[in-house]
């Protein structure tokens, strides 16, 4: 069992999860002037469209909306990959106070949230489960959240969370199109990288959005009302569920567009 706190916090996963010390691990601060423009990446495509949400749930390490992905329907394509990866689930992460948040960092500096839209090479895999332990199986998107004035496409899902207040809640939440979330700009860092939660496989290849999104103070309070525990434990505020950045081994950091 793993989770944030003192005992159990991103410091100590790696003797459970050796990997944890592995050499393409996530998340990372990007230093945006030691990322490398790539004219050879293609724009990144994100075709939502038809994508059919089928809940939300609060799994004791974050809250999460799940998809049907039995098609390629609902996927991102595009960037730096040769197959279409289809849309699993996405998830957050978030801090105490505004301070901080984020998992990865742009010069240092973190964002008080960010959302990670988790997808996976159905053309070369068989299942999720497939994909999640192979080293081109996975595709994230990072997208950045700050505070600033409220985000209509997020009231749905702020909205929901007191269904999910305790940790192995889970409740309906069909026709939800993330498409919303998504900054204007599509701009990117890309690198190659892991899960930023146990077992950490070494799966991802990152999308991290240049771009945030902006929520109100009130939306992100939302989140800080969830719960790590479940209706029979003593309650703890789900909050700082972030993993720190991990050392960069060498990687490089490309970047879609020109500094």
């Amino acid at each position: 069992s793993w989770g944030y706190g003192q005992d159990d916090g991103p410091s100590e996963w790696h003797k459970s999860y050796p990997i944890a010390q592995g050499s393409r691990q996530s998340p990372i601060d990007i230093v945006s002037a030691r990322a490398v423009y790539d004219p050879n990446l293609k724009p990144l495509i994100i075709s939502y469209e038809s994508c059919t949400s089928l809940s939300i749930s609060n799994t004791g390490h974050s809250v999460m909306v799940e998809f049907e992905d039995t098609d390629d329907k609902a996927a991102i394509s595009g960037g730096p990959f040769q197959n279409p990866f289809r849309l699993k689930q996405f998830h957050f992460h978030w801090g105490r106070t505004h301070s901080q948040g984020s998992e990865h960092t742009i010069d240092g500096k973190p964002f008080p949230c960010e959302l990670h839209l988790v997808h996976w090479n159905g053309r070369k895999y068989a299942t999720f489960g497939e994909a999640a332990a192979a080293p081109d199986g996975l595709a994230v998107v990072g997208v950045f959240l700050e505070i600033g004035k409220e985000h209509a496409g997020m009231n749905r899902l702020t909205d929901a969370l007191y269904m999910v207040k305790f940790k192995g809640t889970k409740a309906q939440f069909g026709s939800f199109n993330p498409k919303c979330l998504l900054p204007l700009s599509l701009d990117y860092w890309t690198y190659l990288g892991s899960l930023t939660t146990p077992p950490l496989n070494e799966s991802v290849t990152w999308i991290v959005l240049k771009e945030p999104i902006r929520i109100s103070e009130k939306q992100l309070e939302k989140f800080r009302m969830l719960l790590f525990t479940s209706e029979e434990d003593q309650r703890v505020q789900m909050a700082n569920n972030f993993r720190p950045p991990q050392p960069l081994k060498g990687r490089v950091v490309r970047a879609s567009f020109k500094a």
